[in-house]
């Protein structure tokens, strides 16, 4: 499979605009930055936290992300992560990113991309890696050798089919199936087979995991039946390979969902047998729907990079994520850095916890409100960008997302708002236009247009004055002629206050929605 390793290593914007140069050149103009460092300014306040030590650690911490690319990146796989990268930021550790990539028929190219652009997007970056375990296949051969060498693993012949009959056999006694050993001490082979390779599994006593959420967890080894180490095809499987890869990278923290508990008696056998200590494990609880049931793509268990694409920011889907199982008190915002020195893998919850997209939205908007216009400027840019919108001829998207903060739940849904600044329109919002573009207006718009044409400066202020001076010559509440404005320039009911509209829009912009508007409602004058 094809590396997209130089990909990993490369920062937010010149993964997805070009190099640094580029972006700083083009979207900081457009942005409406002054200089090329204040462009950056966005881009450096959210780095990671410098690693801290806790004053509890006596270890040096280390842990791992390790996402299969057999699909994209969702919500779960994300908190894993997060919970993964704080932990280590913590206790001043090691945070590890490996591709778990010996599916070699359901691995892709494009799921690796959406791992490596989701975690940057998020800034979890790795401390080591991307790691491959495609790359490792000769180790895995050596610990295989290793373990025939000294008994602790064998050679099994069975085809599936004679496989099938035992289990089914099985079945038919009530018993529970499983693979009874039968192949333990063959020491011949069997014609025109490609044999497996099986870890011998103790055959008495039982197996403590040490989790730090869940506590001592006991498994019986008369439960466990010998599992597969390597596929016929010389494949390893995923016991075996994630056994190898956390002893050689000394992983000391395993933070995975707790689907993953009942493979960890199995990974503490085999730890046993190479002599290794097993590492600390905390098997995080699932992430339900609203509805209680397991998350799933309806209910927002999609490619993280969409969370992007629907206008939520980082830090917030952040905050979201750190909450579904842990707390502290009563404490809902976080900051990165909060969060590095509050999170504790004592405090997560066994309890499943519950997705709630209402709360998602809210946090964003607060995130949305207190971001800084350089930030805020450069992801409304981002988004009008996919919008195919070409904002060179417009308003500084820094002044636009100034002036929608308080009305944007979401970046997209502020970019949908801002079109109109960028774009012409052919027609008016129907229930807008019917209300607020009547015969009625005729003379407050004239005497606005008017009023307007005379400015010097077109300035908010000025602007305002323009506009209450119509509406008081004419002896009309200011929203009465401040909408139709609203309706004439920006097509719909919504916007930023109406001096703030004009300002931004510019002056000949203005003029000449106005006088369409004008026409229209002459038009509309005539026909009745």
């Amino acid at each position: 499979m094809g590396r997209l390793r130089a990909l990993s290593r490369l920062s937010r914007p010149e993964r997805l605009r070009g190099s640094p140069d580029t972006l700083l050149k083009s979207a900081g103009q457009t942005a409406g930055f002054d200089s090329p460092e204040e462009s950056v300014i966005c881009l450096l306040v959210q780095l990671p936290t410098t690693p801290r030590k806790s004053p509890e650690s006596d270890m040096a911490v280390k842990t791992r992300f390790a996402p299969s690319p057999t699909g994209f990146l969702h919500i779960g796989g994300v908190r894993t992560a997060l919970f993964a990268w704080l932990y280590a930021r913590r206790h001043g550790g090691t945070f590890v990113l490996r591709i778990e990539d010996t599916d070699r028929e359901r691995s892709t190219e494009e799921a690796i991309q959406v791992i490596l652009d989701g975690l940057e997007w998020l800034k979890l970056r790795p401390d080591e890696g991307p790691l491959y375990q495609t790359d490792r296949f000769p180790r895995y051969r050596e610990v295989v050798d290793q373990l025939l060498a000294s008994g602790r693993a064998y050679k099994c012949y069975c085809p599936r089919e004679e496989l099938d009959e035992m289990r089914a056999a099985q079945r038919a006694r009530g018993e529970k199936p499983r693979y009874d050993g039968r192949c333990r001490d063959r020491t011949e082979p069997r014609q025109g087979v490609d044999p497996v390779i099986r870890f011998r599994t103790p055959d008495e006593g039982e197996t403590v995991v040490d989790d730090v959420i869940h506590g001592h967890v006991s498994f019986q080894n008369s439960e466990l039946d010998d599992l597969i180490m390597v596929r016929s095809d010389g494949v390893p499987t995923y016991n075996f390979s994630v056994v190898v890869d956390d002893m050689d990278m000394g992983i000391t923290h395993v933070i995975r969902g707790d689907d993953h508990l009942n493979n960890s008696p199995r990974q503490v056998n085999i730890y046993h047998a190479l002599g290794a200590e097993p590492p600390r494990f905390a098997h995080v609880p699932m992430i339900l729907g609203p509805d209680g049931a397991k998350l799933s793509k309806r209910h927002g268990a999609v490619s993280v990079l969409e969370y992007r694409q629907e206008g939520y920011m980082p830090e917030a889907l952040l905050n979201f994520l750190v909450r579904l199982g842990w707390s502290h008190g009563d404490q809902e915002i976080f900051s990165v850095d909060e969060m590095i020195e509050l999170f504790d893998l004592a405090d997560v919850n066994k309890a499943a916890s519950s997705f709630n997209p209402e709360k998602l939205l809210w946090l964003n908007q607060q995130y949305i409100m207190k971001a800084t216009p350089e930030c805020l400027g450069l992801d409304l840019w981002w988004q009008l960008e996919r919008l195919s919108v070409d904002t060179t001829g417009g308003p500084e998207t820094k002044a636009v997302a100034e002036a929608f903060r308080q009305r944007a739940q979401t970046l997209h849904e502020m970019a949908q708002s801002a079109l109109f600044f960028y774009q012409d329109f052919d027609t008016y919002h129907e229930k807008a236009a019917k209300k607020h573009l009547t015969p009625s207006v005729l003379e407050a718009l004239q005497r606005v247009h008017d009023g307007l044409m005379c400015l010097e400066h077109w300035q908010a202020g000025p602007i305002h004055e323009v506009i209450l001076g119509a509406a008081e010559a004419l002896d009309l509440k200011l929203g009465k002629v401040a909408q139709p404005i609203r309706v004439a320039v920006s097509g719909g009911p919504v916007s930023p206050p109406i001096d703030v509209t004009l300002e931004l829009l510019g002056r000949q912009k203005t003029m000449e929605r106005i006088e369409r508007a004008i026409a229209y409602v002459t038009e509309r004058a005539a026909a009745a």
